[in-house]
């Protein structure tokens, strides 16, 4: 115990607590400053109830005694300290909330800053938490374009397959849910019956013994590279839903290009025929003569079922003759889903074809409820440029395409042995383009015409041809001359390759980065039966206004038509009846396979409802 020392009446015994050689300061070293002595003398008071307040003495306290006392009133102001400190933290506390929920101006909400931003993105997190998920679904869809394509690939492999999403407007139609269950279908066959795998292996031990077995769960069709890009694109496609309607297994010849322009379409499995497949060598000497021929077994009676070969090659080009047409029937049908492995080259789109087959029909019924969205949907799924590809396509849209208010796509082929440019060809684009009102007219009397509005619309107008020539004379009128609609026009070409290189591979490539730069346009126009115009009219899900095939160097009248659905054209159809055994129009048949607007033998499919 320690006492205060003085008048002994006012003597108060203190008991110090514990550890105090640990907590006080000494006072030899520090002086005590006039507030802790007015708390000492607080202290004190509270500890003399008896003597009342009228009781006034005069503290005297000397350095000693407080050294003693010291432990008692340090803790006591560190306790002070603290709720002084926590009194201040509220206050703080209390005016940003006061401050938050009632924003000083209208300015601070147009430009808030950093901090209120953050806060504010809190509260909408809070607020939103029931629109989440359904968002995370909505965007994931159509990441996957509605299902149409599978998760779980390595995106950075094949950047365009999930950032094309971003760049198209969208689907032209919902894909049917069979449509999707049977693409999710054919891909777990795929992993089954893909290159290498155990049931491909055995299968290719088969071919080169010629000996087989009929139970094989997996049977193939082999697609032949051959011909130009746009031929390739159409007639892959028509591989692919034959493969679909036949429980076949699709297999890609990588020809000098493929694996540099496209990605793999499948997940975990790859589509490309493997280098040391048995026949590979052969490819190119196939031909109507091939012993393999079908056409050929056909035309000598040596196909029975009785004498099943291991492989049967498909003449499906554009010069086949009637024996190969007989594909088409469902008779030969029958004899051909026993083979296990289909060698098919062609450079025709022969979908509209199989639509013409009834045993094909509820299949694909159920599959495209929709006829005229069949390579819409199929490219979609198939067709994803590859990385260098997709760099070329982005850059070129981003530099002259994305901050617009409209893009127009015009696609020019020309079908000519003499060099262009020609004049006839750049009128009948003028006149297409003005007459559909896909471009405005220019006034060549005026310097300068103001928009109406005193905001000019922007247009981007896309050109695509061998030469530069049709470019170059419509940028010039656009620049020499104001729009009379005081429209701002630009007009760009990404290259002019002067002729096509086929196996040349950044021609191709260019080529591919072309055709679906056009498939990105609000509004396009092709060129007669030009595969490059199908292929981006059916990727973007575009109907073009397609311009008539020029005769004896003169712009026809009219220049240009709509067409009827954004499918391409079968441009070689068979006309034959199956079942009467003799020809007939196969453009006449059913609703929706009609004759092609640019190429009135062809044929095309289009929507159920025309």
């Amino acid at each position: 115990m320690s006492e205060i020392r003085g008048d002994p009446k006012k003597r108060v015994l203190l008991s110090p607590p514990q550890h105090c050689h640990t907590l006080c300061f000494k006072f030899n070293h520090t002086k005590p400053s006039p507030y802790a002595l007015r708390i000492m003398r607080r202290i004190i008071a509270i500890k003399n109830p008896q003597e009342g307040a009228a009781n006034k003495f005069s503290l005297s306290l000397s350095p000693s005694d407080l050294n003693s006392k010291c432990a008692f009133t340090l803790p006591l102001m560190r306790l002070m300290a603290f709720f002084l400190f926590a009194f201040m933290l509220f206050s703080v506390l209390f005016s940003l909330s006061i401050v938050l929920r009632d924003p000083p101006s209208d300015a601070a909400l147009r430009e808030p800053s950093p901090s209120t931003t953050t806060v504010f993105q809190l509260k909408q997190t809070q607020q939103g938490l029931d629109n989440d998920a359904s968002d995370s679904v909505e965007l994931l869809n159509d990441k996957l374009l509605g299902g149409l394509l599978a998760a779980g690939f390595d995106e950075k492999s094949c950047l365009s397959r999930y950032q094309s999403a971003m760049y198209h407007k969208g689907l032209s139609g919902k894909p049917s849910s069979y449509l999707i269950s049977r693409l999710r279908k054919y891909e777990a066959q795929h992993r089954e019956c893909g290159p290498y795998t155990e049931s491909y292996n055995r299968t290719v031990e088969e071919l080169r013994s010629g000996q087989f077995t009929e139970s094989s769960a997996c049977k193939y069709v082999v697609w032949i590279s051959f011909s130009g890009l746009g031929n390739r694109i159409l007639t892959l496609a028509s591989a692919f839903l034959y493969a679909l309607l036949t429980n076949r297994v699709l297999l890609v010849d990588p020809g000098v290009d493929m694996v540099d322009l496209f990605c793999e379409p499948f997940p975990h499995a790859s589509w490309f025929l493997p280098p040391d497949f048995p026949l590979k060598s052969q490819f190119q000497n196939f031909n109507q003569k091939s012993d393999q021929c079908h056409g050929k077994m056909l035309k000598n009676k040596s196909s029975t079922n009785s004498t099943m070969p291991s492989f049967a090659y498909l003449h499906l080009v554009h010069d086949y003759d009637d024996h190969d047409k007989l594909f088409f029937c469902d008779e030969e049908q029958l004899f051909l889903q026993n083979v296990p492995w289909l060698i098919l080259k062609s450079d025709n789109y022969f979908t509209p074809s199989l639509f013409l087959m009834p045993s094909f029909e509820q299949e694909l019924n159920e599959l495209f409820p929709k006829k005229d969205t069949v390579f819409h949907f199929l490219g979609r799924y198939l067709f994803h440029p590859t990385n260098n590809v997709w760099g070329l396509v982005v850059r070129y849209y981003q530099a002259y395409l994305a901050r617009v208010d409209e893009r127009v796509g015009i696609q020019i082929r020309v079908f000519d042995t003499d060099p262009g440019p020609f004049q006839h060809v750049l009128d009948q684009i003028l006149a297409c383009t003005l007459k559909e009102n896909l471009l405005p007219d220019v006034d060549r009397q005026q310097n300068i015409i103001t928009s109406p509005s005193g905001m000019p619309k922007s247009k981007s107008v896309l050109m695509t041809s061998l030469s530069s020539g049709y470019y170059e004379k419509v940028r010039d009128m656009y620049w020499e001359y104001p729009t009379v609609t005081g429209e701002v026009v630009g007009i760009y070409q990404p290259s002019h390759e002067e002729y096509q290189q086929t196996q040349k591979q950044m021609h191709n490539q260019k080529a591919w980065a072309e055709m679906y730069l056009l498939s990105l346009t609000d509004m396009l126009v092709t060129s007669s039966w030009s595969t490059f115009g199908y292929v981006a009219q059916g990727i973007g899900g575009l109907k073009p206004w397609i311009l008539y095939k020029p005769e004896n160097k003169t712009a026809p009248d009219p220049p240009c038509k709509r067409a009827m659905s954004m499918e391409p054209c079968f441009h070689a159809p068979p006309f034959y009846d199956c079942k009467a055994k003799r020809g007939t129009d196969t453009g006449e048949l059913v609703p929706h396979v009609r004759h092609c607007e640019d190429m009135s033998w062809g044929l095309k499919l289009v929507d159920n409802e025309l």
